[in-house]
């Protein structure tokens, strides 16, 4: 049947991708580059997940879910630059003043991984920002030259995974993470 990418509209999909096993687990939700840091830092148990049920229910929605079949497999964090941390972030530049939207997290569940699913969801983030009218997309992913990055940090994406989904790179940032430096990759969907 193959993998098919939709907005991420059903929270209980959202909460299986990126919320915790115990409901009051201070963890990501995939809040951390989504939402102003004092307000993340704010958020402790289950008022992250009631947030992101808040969050899933607006329009647009705040990424895209993969499905292998009726399942879930993989999520994108995906929403326009001005709504998220990057719009104020030192390290990220900004390299022109288009509302550009940002895409900052790929997940894929265990047992999933290895099947080309980030590609897809990253295709699928594109489309999503597309269907909006965004006039481009960039991504964040760290340049690690074909190095194994540890899966705890591999959630940003390659430049790789990017170049490959017609991203180029527009800058280079201040920005490190497990030790790889991350670029500014960006698609123009004009």
């Amino acid at each position: 049947m193959g993998i098919e990418v939709r907005p991420a509209t059903e929270f209980e999909d959202v909460k299986t991708m990126v919320g915790p096993r115990r409901p009051d687990a201070t963890v990501c939700w995939c809040l951390s580059y989504r939402i102003p840091a004092k307000q993340n830092a704010a958020l402790k148990s289950t008022a992250r997940g009631e947030l992101v049920q808040e969050l899933v229910a607006q329009d647009p929605p705040p990424g895209v879910l993969a499905y292998d079949g009726g399942e879930v497999v993989g999520w994108a964090g995906v929403h326009p630059r001005t709504d998220t941390g990057f719009a104020r972030n030192r390290r990220i530049p900004h390299v022109d003043n288009l509302p550009a939207w940002s895409v900052w997290c790929i997940r894929v569940r265990p047992g999933y991984r290895g099947r080309g699913i980030s590609h897809q969801l990253l295709q699928g983030a594109v489309e999503f920002a597309r269907s909006y009218g965004a006039p481009a997309i960039e991504g964040y992913p760290v340049d690690n030259q074909g190095r194994k990055v540890d899966l705890t940090m591999a959630y940003v994406g390659t430049r790789g995974l990017f170049e490959k989904a017609g991203f180029t790179k527009a800058a280079d940032t201040d920005s490190v993470l497990n030790g790889f430096p991350r670029v500014l990759m960006r698609r123009d969907l004009r």
